[in-house]
């Protein structure tokens, strides 16, 4: 590896936001999934989630979209929401769903400086009412069109663009974030790594 490609890595995951993550729910096609993927690791993003408990576990994902983001992520795939839940509750304190409702909160009032899990949903149905409960809340992009909805990848982008901007302002970026033992084990796994550094 050359040092220039050392460094950019370095770079990249010392730039990693260990207080953010996105959760898919069932979302079918595979360029979607992708399309999110390179977004969030376009903005920092390290751990997705992704939670099939309608549609077959997704063995790949469309490589035209992601750029091969996934290499570079940590997808965990689940097919059971409380376990999911469980899992998410250990790292982030507040989970939002994208849902249109009496009580949804407007994107630009989450206050991304703590620790968020957002989870957006199938291309139809949207997020069940099974994750809506196990949730804390709502959230919707606002719009000002006729259409109330956009594609779920470009959704995705429009909430995690906002959230980049809140934790630039923040100073999040200045240092690494992610927790000591996952940076190890990512170091190791780039290969920026040896039993002798």
């Amino acid at each position: 590896m050359t040092p220039e490609r050392k460094e950019r890595l370095t770079t990249v995951l010392d730039r990693r936001q260990g207080n953010i993550t996105v959760v898919l729910e069932n979302v079918e096609d595979p360029h979607n999934v992708s399309a999110v993927l390179r977004t969030c690791d376009a903005v920092g993003i390290q751990d997705v989630y992704v939670l099939t408990t309608k549609i077959p576990r997704h063995k790949h994902w469309g490589p035209r979209s992601s750029s091969s983001a996934a290499k570079w992520l940590t997808v965990h795939q689940f097919d059971n929401a409380q376990e999911l839940f469980t899992t998410l509750r250990k790292r982030y304190d507040r989970i939002l769903t994208t849902h249109l409702s009496s009580d949804a909160i407007s994107l630009y009032d989450i206050d991304f400086k703590g620790s968020v899990a957002l989870i957006f949903g199938n291309e139809q149905n949207g997020v069940s009412d099974e994750i809506r409960a196990l949730a804390d809340g709502n959230f919707v992009i606002p719009m000002m069109g006729i259409i109330r909805s956009l594609n779920i990848s470009v959704a995705c982008a429009v909430s995690l663009y906002e959230a980049m901007r809140q934790k630039e302002l923040a100073g999040h970026y200045e240092a690494p974030s992610l927790p000591e033992a996952q940076r190890d084990a990512l170091l190791k796994e780039w290969g920026l790594k040896t039993d002798e550094s």
